[in-house]
This record gives C-alpha cells, structure tokens and sequence, in this order.
C-alpha cells in the first residue's frame, strides 16, 4: 500500500480537525495547542536488534472540560538501514485520543506556564519502503493498527508560544515481520507548540 500525499492530507483532516471544533463548540475549554516536534524513536524489528529512526510529527490538542481534552498526533519517520540489516524502513502512525492536561501558572503570569499532560491514542500505522515478511509471502509495504500511551511537558513562554520541553511515548505496532509481528517504540520528542488560549 503506497502512502500518497493526497491520503496524508486527508488523514490528517479526518484525525486533526475534529479536535479544535470540539474546542471551539465547548464552554469552559482552557485552550487549543498545535506543536511541531523533532522525534527520535527506539524499536525493534523483532525482539532483537533495535534501531533509531528520526523525523518528525505534528500534533494538534484541545482541552475544555478541568483539563480533559483530545489530541490528534501524526508522526514520521526514517532510516535508511534498520538494525543493521541493510533495509530502510520510512514509518507514518497517525493516532487519535483522550488527553488529560495539568496547568500550573509560573509567577502569576497567565502568559507564562507549565503544562503537564498525559494521554492514550489510538489509530494506523504504515511501513514502506521496507521489507515485510508474513506467511502470504514478504512486501516492501504493510499497515496495522498503532496503540501511543505516554505524555509531556510544555513550557508557555508567550500567550501564543510554549516549548514542548519533552515528549515522550510508548508506540505499539503490529506490522508484519515473520515471528510475533509485534513492534514496541520508545518515541522522544521536542519542539515548539503554538498556543490558542480560552478567550475571555
């Protein structure tokens, strides 16, 4: 299955949007978050050995109800010789989900925080140009679905502007690889997150 832009771009609506309506359409919501990270992740091929692969990812949030909100995330990345096979591996998830988020104000400054969060998504994934064994015979692209638990810290600097200090999740996937066909990803991030506060 090959990965268009179109498909991206529509992905990402699909997952994203959903999000910052709710916020706007919800009394009471704190504010809607958009950040863009550098991202580092740690996997597996099978049990043994891992890799590192980087990119990036984007991520939009929306918190209205005592901290409770959704965040839609979708993450890229690449190497071009996983596990020292030889192989590259480019990998696309795209997940959706519930977020809690704890504010603590830094000096009595409002423009000025510290936010805590911690969240549990869930969506696709996508392998491709790669190697994807199975039963039915190897492919160079396969999905399945992706499972993202983890949280962060952002730091508010402006109204509009924090800094995603750190990010960092568990990832599962399940993309096939000829024994367990299961993938578990440390992914770290960091970067900067443009911030639309509740107006009052």
């Amino acid at each position: 299955m090959y990965l268009g832009s179109k498909r991206v771009l529509l992905l990402a609506a699909t997952l994203l949007i959903p999000a910052g309506v709710l916020a706007q359409a919800s009394p009471g919501h704190q504010e809607v978050d958009f950040a863009v990270t550098y991202t580092e992740q740690y996997s597996n091929l099978v049990s043994t050995p891992t890799f590192w692969h980087s990119g990036g990812s984007v991520e939009i949030s929306a918190q209205w109800y005592r901290g409770f909100g959704l965040a839609g995330n979708i993450a890229g990345t690449q190497t071009g010789n996983a596990a020292s096979s030889g192989v590259g591996l480019s990998l696309v998830t795209a997940t959706f989900g519930p977020r809690y988020t704890f504010y603590h104000p830094m000096g009595g400054d409002h423009k000025r925080s510290l936010a805590i969060f911690g969240q549990g998504l869930v969506g696709s994934a996508w392998g491709f140009n790669s190697y994807f064994p199975s039963s039915a015979g190897a492919t160079t692209d396969a999905s399945s679905l992706a499972v993202q638990v983890g949280g962060g810290v952002d730091l508010g600097l402006k109204r509009h502007l924090g800094i995603r200090l750190l990010q960092a999740d568990w990832v599962r996937t399940q993309l096939p690889n000829g024994t367990t066909n299961v993938q578990n990803t440390l992914r770290l991030g960091a970067g900067i997150v443009f911030r639309i506060p509740q107006q009052k």
